[in-house]
């Protein structure tokens, strides 16, 4: 937090994630992020992907599937890493990254505290739940025991294009959806 923080009450209590000059590792593992992202939206969930990283190599990886699991905690960063907890039979995955699309929510978070990550790589930022900057940093209050290194940015065009062309799509489809009843409602009984 910057010093002159507490004497203007307008700035946001939480430090944002400082910009990161991506590498060609991480560029390619928020890629596989990415790829996962597609089967979300391919299911029609929010198109969030994500993979845990272990000494260089893609151990686990997951998408949203909330809707249909019926699961409200089966978000992309969950299921990869209870995927990294089988493949390493542990629920603490020390020495593990994780990338992800999309800024971690508080839920994400937790898991990733208590797995006990060292590192989040995340692309887009979620001004509205993201945890690792936006709204506030949850890696960062020093009465916590874990704190990973958390990184945003990486990819972040992509990761939020994907975002934002899911959630266009989506409204035009409810927008055709709506015409095409008030159509039918407009109808004369009778059919003619």
């Amino acid at each position: 937090m910057r010093a002159d923080a507490a004497a203007t009450a307008a700035e946001p209590a939480a430090t944002v994630v400082a910009p990161h000059q991506a590498t060609a590792q991480e560029q390619a593992f928020m890629r596989e992020a990415l790829e996962q992202a597609r089967h979300a939206w391919n299911l029609g969930e929010v198109p969030v992907g994500a993979v845990v990283v272990k000494d260089g190599v893609v151990i686990a990886r997951g998408f949203n599937q909330p809707i249909d699991k019926h699961d409200p905690t089966a978000h992309a960063e969950i299921v990869a890493l209870r995927a990294a907890a089988e493949v390493l039979g542990n629920y603490r995955l020390p020495g593990c990254e994780l990338y992800v699309t999309l800024e971690p929510c508080l839920m994400c978070s937790g898991a990733m505290m208590h797995a006990r990550l060292a590192r989040v790589v995340f692309g887009a930022s979620d001004p509205k739940t993201g945890v690792c900057g936006s709204v506030l940093n949850l890696f960062e209050p020093s009465q916590l025991n874990h704190h990973a290194e958390a990184v945003g940015g990486v990819l972040a065009d992509e990761c939020g294009a994907m975002l934002k062309s899911f959630f266009a799509a989506r409204r035009a489809a409810a927008a055709e959806a709506r015409r095409a009843a008030n159509a039918v409602n407009a109808a004369p009984p009778g059919g003619g």
